[in-house]
């Protein structure tokens, strides 16, 4: 049986509880942030620039070993730029977060982190090369006489060979042959590497030796990523895990291959969370402290709880089935954009797939009580319609619309025809998009056609 999005499954009011009652929300996302901080990086890039050309003078580069070696710093100089920048960004900084989204600053992150190894690896070259012909000796040996007998150059090649490992194990291809926690501990040790980078530097590097003001910019830049690194990656989770002490209340099965779990804490009110956010999740068990796994608020907290609702795709998510009450919980973030805050007018529609609707059904909590609201879920069938029927009395509470699209995606498509049909006025809403991610690029790529502007769909991806 199929059920196309061209009549609502519920619209009569019916006014069976009270909205939530007032809690903490998160700061809204300001572009601004974005902008600044996108100057200051600029701003950085212009002033690590110059300080390699200004260390270089016309006689050092008046033979082609001079200007390989001259060149070779200046590109030294800008893949540890490159790569303060990229650490930064996937350093999860709260105002950077919300106003860009963690999908697509690791998405820079991504593309970015290519250019620093790039950079390091021609400034390995170009300096060994350089080296080589201003001596008169063969590269190798040259290479390894920087290794070797140059002060802190064994440090600067326990970095580089770190630096590298990370960035291989970036790969897809490369990164699907790790567990995530290997390919995580792996990553951890990048930090290490960038603190020999930066000794190195600081000693040896021409643009530094004898110019105090260079070096005390360049301290400054790198002390502040490194604040920001141990604030928001390390010393605020371990606050709020250790303020609000969350724990494991219940755990509730929704469907064969659904768990709800149930969490409890102190003062959850107070957690600077909303619909539609994430946590990384790290249940305090034996053999899964070390793991932290992403996901959304099925249920925004609401007294001394909350609760995720997770399916069954892999080892960690099939574990919580079991999970004892009374677990303790370790979390980081809130993070995410993906918010009721985010919409641009009161008239919304949400649509969801799978267990995608979870952070839909927090969401719809979190709008406006004089929104008008509509909601459409897709699934193969209605027992794939994950918390169907609490969105229904939400849906109904509120007296909104919903629709259950129910059937196979070969002969039950979602396409701009038929979501015209079911909203003619859709073009007018903001459209909130959450489930597998081939999914929402479509269904994206409908609304898009259907009329919605742009700036008007909102989606995350989790594929990080």
């Amino acid at each position: 049986m199929t059920t196309t999005p061209s009549a609502p499954t519920a619209t009569a009011p019916a006014r069976t509880r009270p909205p939530l009652p007032p809690r903490r929300l998160p700061r809204r996302g300001r572009p601004i942030v974005a902008d600044v901080l996108a100057a200051l990086a600029g701003l950085g890039l212009g002033i690590t620039l110059a300080l390699g050309i200004s260390a270089q003078s016309l006689h050092s580069v008046a033979t082609l070993p001079g200007l390989l070696t001259a060149v070779g710093r200046v590109t030294g100089l800008l893949a540890s730029y490159a790569m303060l920048v990229t650490v930064a960004l996937s350093a999860r900084i709260g105002p950077l977060e919300r106003a860009i989204g963690q999908d697509r600053l690791i998405r820079w992150h991504r593309r970015l982190g290519p250019w620093g190894l790039y950079l390091l690896l021609a400034h390995v070259v170009l300096i060994t090369v350089g080296y080589a012909g201003l001596e008169g000796t063969g590269v190798l040996h040259q290479l390894w006489l920087l290794v070797l007998t140059y002060p802190g150059m064994l440090g600067a090649a326990v970095a580089t060979a770190l630096l590298f490992l990370a960035g291989v194990t970036s790969y897809e291809r490369a990164r699907r042959r790790f567990r995530y926690e290997t390919w995580w501990t792996i990553h951890l040790y990048t930090y290490l590497a960038l603190l020999f980078a930066f000794a190195h530097q600081v000693d040896d590097g021409a643009s530094f030796v004898e110019h105090p003001l260079a070096t005390i910019w360049w301290t400054t830049i790198w002390l502040a990523l490194l604040a920001a690194v141990l604030w928001w990656r390390f010393l605020l989770p371990v606050v709020r895990s250790l303020r609000h002490r969350i724990r494991v209340a219940d755990v509730v099965r929704e469907s064969p291959d659904v768990v709800s779990v149930v969490l409890e804490g102190r003062r959850l009110d107070r957690l600077p969370v909303a619909g539609g956010q994430f946590f990384q999740w790290r249940f305090l068990t034996k053999g899964a402290w070390w793991e932290a796994h992403p996901f959304s608020l099925s249920h925004v907290p609401h007294g001394d709880r909350m609760r995720i609702t997770v399916k069954d795709l892999g080892d960690h998510s099939r574990e919580l089935a079991g999970m004892r009450a009374g677990t303790p919980v370790f979390i980081e973030g809130p993070y995410g954009r993906f918010t009721a805050d985010a919409a641009l007018n009161p008239k919304v529609v949400l649509i969801g797939a799978g267990v995608g609707v979870t952070p839909l059904r927090s969401i719809l909590q979190d709008l406006d009580e004089h929104a008008d609201v509509a909601v459409l879920l897709r699934g193969r069938s209605r027992e794939d319609l994950v918390l169907r029927d609490e969105i229904a009395d939400e849906v109904r509470r509120r007296g909104g619309r919903l629709w259950e699209v129910l059937g196979p995606r070969a002969t039950v498509r979602l396409n701009a025809t038929t979501l015209r049909k079911a909203l003619p006025d859709i073009h007018e809403r903001d459209v909130f998009l959450c489930g597998p991610e081939e999914f929402t690029q479509l269904v994206a790529a409908e609304c898009r056609r259907a009329g919605v502007p742009e700036a008007r769909i909102h989606l995350e991806s989790f594929v990080l």
